[in-house]
């Protein structure tokens, strides 16, 4: 079928945003609507002793300002915390109120003290620079090894010692003694750094209550409306979720970042309700990097144990990682539950271990960013592995050929205890280097040798990931037609642009055999008719909504099915169904799909799916480069990956996601970092000015292709692909950079690699 699955369908929603047509919170307008402001800490740490709004509460336009102590007096909750787990000492994780407002304390630069409302968005503003707070500043801690020190200020009474939680995986004693018997043991220290999600659409939420009926109406930018909704509402407003209707519209970018609740969306809820008129709030890009969810931020140390033939037997790893200054939704989650079971990689590690403490530290809070744990996972595991190959002396793809996963031993349990299904981890590796050329690198290195070269130090660098995706739970779909022949899919996964709407229309098109033009995807509302809905978070969208709209159409069909057979008169198991007309065999009798809904009044099918097993799209990733060795600057020159997902539902859908993957990953390699002033708290990296991410001329044009083994978890046979290319990218590019400067003696080095930070290890090798 021309417009079926697999093919390289063009991406139905761009003509509306390349035209500006797109329909955003921002361009939602309620009649009477009112804005509003957020007055945010100034400090990191500090007793807030008194909030002063009187001069505030006089200006022009102001209608409300309100502090915890308002919230307080009307019952408002704390946001929730989903991940709540136990310390290796026993004893649940301690839960500190994360309140909407600040009371009695500041935790972190940017918190929110006040919210203002006032008539205009100009007014709020100003209203909110003139309140007035009292703040006995507090010594602050930003890095999670110098919150745990003894006698480091503290955060919260409930977290002694700073620790938010203590947790581990794997037999610590059992690790140990098989490193004791290791042949050779390899060490390596590295920090995967703290970044701004910075999605192009900032933050935002307009907020709506009706009187007569006490329902509650959100608009938001989120990663599934019905998240929100049942994560925030109950806990908030102890209401029952269905007294909030949640409606995402069109949403540019999330990464994570805004699949958890904020407190300025429950606040425009409470000042709606308080003030009888919709309450308008957006975020701006400074307010984005002090209040956002950031991510990564893991200090680890690891071990890795080889016997004398070059195989794997243990790795040892120990995470000290940051909460920030409150718990978010999943903020134990991705250095525990996601990353750590994938430590081993694609290798038959026999022994694994991984002890994680979390810090709360004097910085906005941490949460899921697009890999969430999986890209610092497979960033260890390759950059030790790496390592390991350069001090045996063994080329770096031999070492990991020999330690691979074998694909006859699927299905395979990892000692982590994660059951990957399918893959063959040697093929598509092989696939990568031969697509990349690698045996002909040594040549192209030359090239910048002696005195006809451009004095440039070469490198290629490898870097093989494995994730697992789809968070287990339901999605539902709905699919009707029309008596006038359009399609609509209802179902509950929120694009936050990464063309769900065109690959559900291309899915759709294929099982009803209907002209894609027909058909109209609804997302992103708590009032749609879905039986469940999840959201899009750890690339579920396609397994999950995918499986949910396989039943439904299925559901549509046997519907249409048992109408056709008695417009044709015949019985419904003597029909056949293809290209969109019921046939019946041996005769010219048939009937069209949209006929049959025509004259039926229409037709429904409702699908329910629920998946548990995870997938495990893995693929590696093949990249070099040129460094300056008289200013640190890095020339990505070639880049190559070679993934398997299963399957493949579009390839220009797929191949989108995986170039944005790779950006968002060699940006976190080579650029970006938040910095935090270790004494006061003050973000030093507080806009683009100081925070570097990567644009066009950063980047090559990119090779990719898939080596597809069919996924055996899920009907149909995908791996989910979106966060892949951020995975793979840091430790080929790291990799890549360090064979580069390995002349120089230089065998590590911490992201982001920016030319001042290699500039500086190229001077400490010419002297050392």
């Amino acid at each position: 079928m021309k417009f079926g699955v697999g093919q390289p369908f063009r991406r139905v929603e761009d003509l509306r945003f390349i035209t500006g047509t797109g329909r955003f919170t921002d361009d939602i307008r309620y009649e009477g609507e009112v804005h509003a402001a957020v007055v945010r800490a100034p400090v990191a740490h500090g007793v807030l002793t008194m909030v002063d709004a009187s001069t505030a509460r006089a200006m022009d336009g102001v209608l409300a300002i309100y502090t915890a102590e308002d919230l307080a007096a009307d019952g408002i909750g704390a946001l929730p915390v989903i991940i709540v787990l136990d310390h290796v000492e026993g004893g649940r994780m301690p839960l500190p109120a994360h309140t909407l407002l600040a009371s009695g304390k500041i935790r972190y630069l940017g918190e929110p003290v006040a919210f203002v409302v006032a008539t205009s968005a100009r007014a709020a503003l100003e209203a909110a620079e003139a309140v007035a707070l009292e703040i006995d500043d507090l010594p602050a801690v930003v890095e999670p090894a110098t919150a745990l020190a003894e006698g480091a200020p503290l955060l919260f009474d409930e977290a002694p010692g700073n620790l938010a939680l203590h947790w581990r995986l794997g037999d610590m004693d059992a690790a140990e003694a098989a490193l004791k018997a290791s042949h050779r043991v390899v060490d390596l220290a590295l920090v995967n750094n703290r970044i701004v999600v910075a999605s192009m659409e900032p933050r935002n939420a307009i907020g709506l209550y009706d009187g007569e009926t006490e329902q509650f109406t959100l608009v938001t930018g989120s990663q599934g409306s019905h998240m929100i909704r049942d994560f925030m509402f109950e806990g908030v407003f102890g209401l029952p979720p269905s007294r909030l209707r949640v409606i995402t519209p069109d949403v540019g970018g999330g990464f994570g970042m805004k699949a958890v609740p904020y407190p300025e969306q429950g606040l425009v809820l409470y000042a709606a309700r308080k003030l009888g008129r919709p309450v308008r709030w957006q975020s701006s890009r400074a307010e984005a990097f002090l209040s956002d969810t950031q991510g990564r931020d893991n200090h680890s140390k690891a071990r890795l144990g080889i016997d004398a033939e070059g195989r794997f037997i243990a790795l040892s790893i120990e995470t000290l990682a940051s909460a920030g200054g409150a718990l978010s939704a999943f903020g134990v989650y991705c250095p525990t539950l996601s990353g750590p079971p994938m430590a081993p990689g694609v290798y038959d590690i026999p022994v694994v271990v991984t002890d994680v403490r979390i810090a709360y530290t004097n910085n906005a809070p941490m949460d899921a960013y697009r890999g969430a744990g999986r890209p610092e996972a497979a960033y260890l595991i390759e950059r030790i592995v790496d390592k390991a190959a350069r001090e045996l002396g063994l080329p770096p793809e031999a070492l990991r050929a020999r330690n691979m996963i074998a694909p006859e031993a699927m299905p395979h349990k990892t000692a982590t205890g994660v059951a990957y299904d399918s893959g063959d981890f040697a093929h598509v590796m092989r696939s990568a280097l031969e697509k990349a050329d690698w045996a002909g690198f040594p040549a192209r290195r030359d090239k910048g040798l002696g005195q006809s070269g451009d004095g440039l130090m070469r490198g290629i660098g490898l870097g093989y990931y494995i994730e697992r995706t789809g968070v287990p739970g339901k999605e539902g779909a709905m699919v009707e037609i029309g008596t006038d022949g359009r399609v609509t899919v209802h179902v509950g996964t929120q694009s936050t642009g990464q063309g769900h709407e065109t690959t559900y229309v291309q899915m759709t098109a294929e099982a009803l055999g209907i002209d894609p033009a027909h058909i109209t995807v609804k997302t992103g509302d708590t009032d749609l008719p879905i039986p469940s809905a999840g959201g899009t978070v750890a690339s579920r969208s396609m397994v999950h909504g995918g499986g949910a709209l396989r039943l439904a159409t299925g559901a549509v069909l046997a519907k249409a099915s048992e109408a056709a057979a008695k417009l044709l008169e015949v019985d419904r198991r003597e029909l056949e169904f293809d290209d969109g007309a019921f046939r019946v065999p041996g005769s010219n009798r048939h009937i069209s799909l949209l006929d049959v809904a025509a004259k039926a009044g229409g037709l429904m099918g409702v699908g329910d799916f629920e998946q548990l097993a995870g997938t495990f799209p893995n693929g590696a990733h093949v990249c070099e480069v040129a460094v300056d060795p008289e200013t640190g600057a890095i020339r990505i020159e070639r880049y190559t990956v070679v993934d398997d997902f299963g399957r493949t539902l579009n390839p220009l859908v797929l191949s989108g996601q995986i170039h944005g993957g790779i950006a968002q990953g060699i940006g976190q390699a080579m650029l970006e970092s938040v910095v935090y002033d270790a004494e006061s708290g003050q973000m030093l990296s507080g806009s683009f000015m100081d925070y570097g991410l990567p644009r066009a001329d950063d980047l090559p044009l990119f090779e990719v292709s898939t080596q597809n083994t069919p996924c055996t978890t899920n009907p149909l046979g995908i791996k989910g692909a979106g966060e892949a290319g951020a995975i793979g990218a840091p430790p080929a590019f790291v990799n890549a950079v360090i064979d580069a400067l390995s002349p120089l003696g230089i065998t590590e080095l911490d992201m982001p690699l920016t030319p001042s930070r290699v500039w500086q290890a190229i001077e400490r090798a010419k002297v050392g």
